[in-house]
């Protein structure tokens, strides 16, 4: 199934490689969970029991928990038109009231869901360009979106809507709580022009991303009852991505598959703001778990990264794949040059099953051992 909302980074494009390597492993764990681009690509005829994400940003886990218990609450929210009013207070809502609510849930209750933050958050992430979506970075000097105007204007960032897949400029250039215009071209996440039961209020001029893409075969309320029963008996953890790789959270099973994919380490690579919880260390913790625990017979590990990330310090025996990346935002680094698409790597654990099917089809370089 494709996710419901762009992502940063996300791997969808080598989902059936990563796959080929686990197997049909009984355990599975996605420390960094984003959009779920990998789990949802599983292959349908897997019989693996148990399935565990997690991930440090709250509105992603809130989402994910909140999609698999209630999922036509979550798309009453999600159906909304997109405009730029809208997508100004419901950030700033967010922001402000949605981070707090989640902050006092999640830290009571391992299984406390929103399902308003949830279908707000995935309907503006679906219509936002760049990253800043949430993040709450800058001086906030508003108490709430009822505050006059020059208030709000001292405290937040406000770009023009994106009339075109890549273009998009910056207005009232003040630090704080980005504001953006919606995607007019396409559509992404639950906005996208081919869902079919999305409100037709939508300003899709193109395809749309993410829920608003064009192309979705069923309509919203029913794409979000499908991913909710995919969902079903996956296990969302909110917090530090090392909790759900303990010997003990991989215990159960003959096969463990695990799935990292780090926030990139080099900040000169790539735009640092593009997540709402980022580190530019994470990454250096990944691969020490990884060496340490790569000649677990039971482990079958994929690591994701830049080539001069890790490539370096990998051991014998971890093999690895070159591939190149989608040419989105995602991939540009500071300068803005679409470079960092021929770095993306894949380093594939000893106890990773056979992967010479890996090179085919156009998606990869070259590999190496």
């Amino acid at each position: 199934m494709k996710a419901p909302f762009p992502w940063f980074g996300g791997k969808r494009k080598v989902a059936p490689i990563v796959w080929d390597a686990l197997g049909d492993v009984y355990s599975y764990s996605e420390p960094f969970a984003g959009s779920l681009a990998v789990l949802l690509e599983r292959p349908s005829e897997h019989t693996g029991y148990l399935e565990t994400v997690n991930d440090a940003d709250q509105y992603i886990a809130n989402f994910w928990r909140a999609l698999a218990a209630d999922p036509e609450q979550v798309a009453h929210y999600a159906d909304w038109p997109v405009n730029e009013a809208d997508l100004f207070s419901r950030h700033l809502w967010l922001v402000n009231h949605g981070r707090a609510a989640m902050r006092a849930g999640m830290a009571a209750d391992p299984e406390w869901y929103d399902a308003k933050i949830a279908g707000w958050w995935v309907w503006g992430i679906s219509a936002w360009i760049g990253g800043g979506w949430c993040t709450g970075k800058g001086p906030h000097t508003y108490e709430s979106i009822g505050a006059d105007t020059d208030e709000l204007d001292a405290g937040v960032r406000s770009k023009i809507p994106h009339l075109s897949r890549n273009q998009g400029v910056h207005r009232a250039a003040s630090a704080g709580v980005s504001n953006r215009r919606p995607m007019l071209d396409s559509g992404h996440g639950v906005h996208r022009a081919t869902l079919a039961g999305v409100s037709k209020r939508i300003m899709c001029l193109n395809t749309g991303m993410g829920i608003h893409r064009a192309t979705l075969a069923s309509g919203l309320y029913d794409y979000m009852h499908e991913l909710a029963a995919r969902l079903r008996r996956v296990r969302v953890v909110c917090g530090d991505w090392s909790r759900v790789v303990t010997k003990a959270a991989l215990s159960n099973g003959s096969t463990v598959g695990v799935f990292l994919d780090p926030p990139y380490s080099d900040a000169a690579e790539r735009d640092p703001n593009v997540y709402s919880v980022d580190s530019l260390s994470v990454a250096h913790d990944v691969r020490e778990w990884c060496i340490a625990n790569g000649d677990n017979p039971r482990y079958r590990i994929v690591l994701a990264g830049y080539e001069d990330e890790h490539a370096a310090h990998m051991p014998d025996g971890w093999r690895m794949v070159a591939w190149k990346a989608h040419g989105g935002m995602s991939n540009h680094n500071k300068t803005r040059e679409n470079v960092n698409r021929h770095k993306e790597r894949l380093w594939f654990s000893p106890h990773c099953l056979g992967n010479e099917s890996a090179v085919s089809g156009g998606l990869f370089d070259g590999g190496g051992a």
